[in-house]
């Protein structure tokens, strides 16, 4: 949702929905969705093959289907498996380009002990918490929880990014956020019909994601390392932990049924894989800002998909509601103060 690979990635420093992304969060940089580690690099020679708006869209679809995707999965695997199915696939994806590209893994302790942490907050816990989020609500409701992602680092930054100080429009986006997400659970008629348990988890998901993405900036912003090293180390440790955290809580799977299979494949080769791709070519092109507008899109694509594919119940308050988050969202971007630096002796 990162990108830190993740389905969601999200917005600018602090969201979704992946790996460590070459934009800011939430890629987030959310799936998700939907998500820095250092200012992007150029474009290299020569124009790309693809008009960056096509390959934007490309990436808004493949961020809103993560959350489909998710939902197809656990019907036939449980959710830590469909986590480490994601970040495994995602991981072969970035290896193999590595490999291609004849670029090496980051070096140093420090870098990898940092990337760990980076790869529970932003892969391995997040994936998990959306996989058993849609074990009981609907991938609409997770792809709108996702956008939320914003909002948290907001929050966040008032305590932990002292340089980025937040202007009364971002605190009006903040408010505004709140209520959107009170809309989309129909607060008023005491959140009916929606599982509290599953949003609950959803919402720690993209807590996960900002949280992550702090954490990401204070500590490998300036490693030396492209964007696809760090990115591909961090896929192969949260594929590491999962591994080991899976079996401890989950029986291993009998059966392979099709549909979930390749929903596992596409989740992770495309939605954690090849985004993230797509993902830092668009940043070295048109700029962080430009390319983490997939944000924006990525709720409202899961809404199209969960409805129309999965015949997901859809009532007024969903979409208005998520208008509203995506507004507040959108207030919570905009400039902030810079603290000014302190002089020497002050």
């Amino acid at each position: 949702m990162s990108v830190v690979a993740s389905g969601s990635p999200s917005a600018t420093a602090t969201t979704r929905p992946s790996t460590v992304s070459p934009s800011a969060p939430g890629l987030s940089t959310g799936p998700s969705t939907g998500p820095s580690t250092g200012t992007a690099r150029g474009s290299g020679p020569g124009r790309p093959a693809v008009d960056w708006r096509i390959r934007f869209g490309a990436l808004s679809l493949i961020w809103g289907f993560s959350f489909l995707f998710i939902k197809l999965g656990t019907d036939g695997f449980a959710p830590l498996y469909v986590s480490f199915g994601r970040v495994f696939f995602g991981a072969l994806v970035l290896v193999a380009i590595l490999a291609v590209k004849r670029q090496r893994l980051p070096r140093g302790a420090r870098t990898w002990g940092h990337l760990t942490v980076a790869a529970f907050l932003l892969n391995a816990l997040p994936f998990s918490l959306f996989a058993y989020a849609e074990l009981t609500i609907s991938s609409t409701l997770a792809g709108i929880c996702n956008a939320t992602t914003p909002l948290w680092g907001m929050v966040l930054s008032l305590v932990a990014l002292s340089e980025d100080r937040p202007t009364r429009r971002r605190f009006a986006g903040l408010g505004l956020g709140f209520i959107g997400v009170l809309t989309v659970l129909g607060a008023w008629q005491g959140f009916d019909g929606q599982d509290p348990t599953g949003t609950l988890l959803a919402l720690i998901a993209s807590l996960s994601y900002a949280v992550g993405w702090i954490y990401v900036r204070r500590t490998l912003s300036d490693t030396g390392n492209s964007h696809l090293s760090m990115s591909g180390a961090q896929l192969l440790l949260a594929t590491a932990q999962l591994a080991v955290v899976a079996p401890v809580f989950s029986p291993l799977p009998t059966s392979f049924p099709v549909v979930p299979v390749l929903s596992i494949v596409a989740l992770g080769a495309l939605g954690t894989g090849l985004a993230f791709l797509f993902q830092y070519g668009l940043v070295a092109e048109v700029g962080p800002t430009t390319a983490t507008m997939t944000t924006y899109f990525i709720p409202v694509i899961a809404t199209a998909a969960g409805v129309a594919l999965l015949d997901e119940r859809l009532t007024w308050n969903t979409p208005v509601g998520a208008l509203i988050v995506l507004a507040g969202a959108a207030l919570t971007q905009g400039g902030s103060r810079a603290k000014a630096p302190r002089r020497p002796g002050n």
